[in-house]
């Protein structure tokens, strides 16, 4: 386990064996370190110390027991990213859960059922199945049609792990199985960038949640990526209810319309057109002139963006994590200095927090 994450940390910081050598106090040969992630050596607790500094990780995330693997890992990514980029990112998750389980199992929370209960599938043949199997997931999850307030708060009551991390800005998210140590159950997580809008906060959880449901295509025709897509628009906006809100079979949309359609959906409006496309409101044709016309900078610049205080984007932040913390420290379960560390709080903050406001 510490030979892995030793790996996994030093390619984060995009660092050779011998590069890692030069910069590390106390210094250690190449040759050490090859042994270190070979599992064939344990550095002394000086070394420790000064390999977690060197790598910017914590001794939790070199050291930690909740974490055996990150498996099937879908990132949600921009063109150009590295490989220093995808290290970078599954350390910074490997690092968040091992917090995030450490504290489920302080408190000896029960593992939480499956929330896709025989949803998944290995593959889909076309596009419509990818949208069925977003119907059957709202059906299973008894959502009914209405807009989703907070997919954020959807996904934690289900027992889905959802991180909010500095992810490298060429990553919008990414989702995964999680491969415990031990005989601990697996889980799963979705994992959004702080970096991006309400909207495409959004879309990303959507569009992983279905990588967690759908496994791949059946049909060469089908890239997996627009099959996501399709998931995550019907998923986000029920096609029932969008011909209940803007009219069965349109010629066209006004662009107030439009706004006022992707601020009550929660989606962006590049997502807003290509959904009025896919359920059969607005033609083909009128959407292919809206991206040759005035909607050509959407897909860079949201129109009228949805801010993090107003409307659905004031309800999409993980609290989960937060919430088991602050119950622990009630039940002092774990100490101020741990729960400070935790929530990347001052300890005085903390502290205040605990005890409440004190009368003068």
């Amino acid at each position: 386990m510490f030979g892995q994450r030793l790996r996994l940390a030093r390619r984060k910081a995009g660092l050779s064996m011998r590069d890692l050598a030069v910069r590390l106090s106390p210094p250690v040969s190449a040759q050490a370190i090859s042994k270190y992630e070979g599992g064939r050596m344990m550095p002394s607790s000086a070394v420790l110390v000064g390999l977690a500094k060197t790598l910017d990780v914590s001794l939790d995330f070199l050291m930690g027991g909740q974490v055996e693997a990150l498996e099937a890992v879908e990132f949600r990514k921009h063109s150009g990213t590295s490989a220093k980029d995808r290290a970078r990112a599954e350390a910074i998750v490997t690092e968040a859960l091992e917090d995030y389980l450490a504290i489920e199992d302080v408190l000896e929370l029960e593992p939480p059922a499956d929330p896709f209960a025989g949803l998944r599938c290995g593959r889909i043949e076309d596009l419509d199945e990818a949208e069925t199997k977003a119907g059957e997931l709202r059906e299973h999850w008894n959502l009914g049609v209405d807009p989703i307030p907070s997919v954020t708060g959807l996904l934690e009551s289900h027992g889905i792990k959802v991180i909010e991390a500095d992810l490298p800005a060429r990553f919008d998210g990414l989702a995964c199985g999680v491969k415990r140590s031990g005989d601990r159950p697996d889980t799963d997580v979705v994992v959004t960038s702080g970096r991006t809008n309400v909207e495409r906060k959004r879309l990303t959880l959507a569009h992983e949640l279905a990588h967690r449901v759908i496994r791949d295509t059946g049909n060469p025709a089908v890239k997996m990526e627009k099959a996501m897509q399709r998931f995550a628009g019907a998923f986000l906006v029920s096609a029932e209810h969008l011909r209940a809100e803007a009219g069965a079979r349109r010629h066209g949309i006004t662009y107030r319309e439009l706004v006022r359609l992707k601020r009550f959906y929660g989606v962006s409006a590049t997502a807003m057109l290509i959904r009025l496309r896919d359920v059969g409101i607005l033609p083909a044709a009128a959407i292919e002139y809206a991206f040759r016309t005035y909607a050509r900078s959407w897909r860079t610049r949201e129109p009228e963006p949805i801010t993090d205080d107003e409307g659905l984007g004031a309800f999409e932040k993980p609290l989960r994590f937060e919430r088991l913390v602050w119950r622990a420290l009630g039940d002092e379960l774990i100490s101020p200095p741990r729960g400070a560390q935790l929530l990347r709080r001052s300890l005085k903050d903390v502290e205040r927090e605990i005890r409440g406001p004190r009368e003068r």
